[in-house]
């Protein structure tokens, strides 16, 4: 594969396979495929602020937990989207050196 036809990052997107939050032993929730993983990544950046003042806020407050679990569900959030960008990455990664090597 050359430079040429390697798929640009701004071009890559989420694949959607990363479940996150279980019922039952099922997945509730997963990441949509075909977002941008530039904007993936901003929301997870988003989720996460949001996940650091929500447990600085438990912290602080030992009388309400409710802030731990608004952390708590944001932060599996972010880790789905973040984990779901990272299959899209080392999918590519992989796929570009196999090719490199026949």
């Amino acid at each position: 594969m050359t430079e040429s036809t390697k798929p640009h990052p701004s071009d890559l997107k989420t694949i959607g396979l990363t479940p996150f939050i279980y019922c039952s032993n099922q997945p509730l929730f997963h990441v949509s495929a075909g977002i941008p993983i530039g904007d993936a990544l901003s929301q997870a950046s988003d989720l996460l602020f949001l996940v650091k003042a929500f447990a600085e806020g438990a912290a602080y407050d030992k009388k309400n937990d409710r802030h731990a679990w608004g952390a708590y569900f944001l932060a599996a959030m972010s880790k789905a989207v973040i984990d779901d960008v990272m299959k899209v990455i080392n999918h590519q990664s992989f796929t570009t050196r196999n090719q490199t090597q026949v």
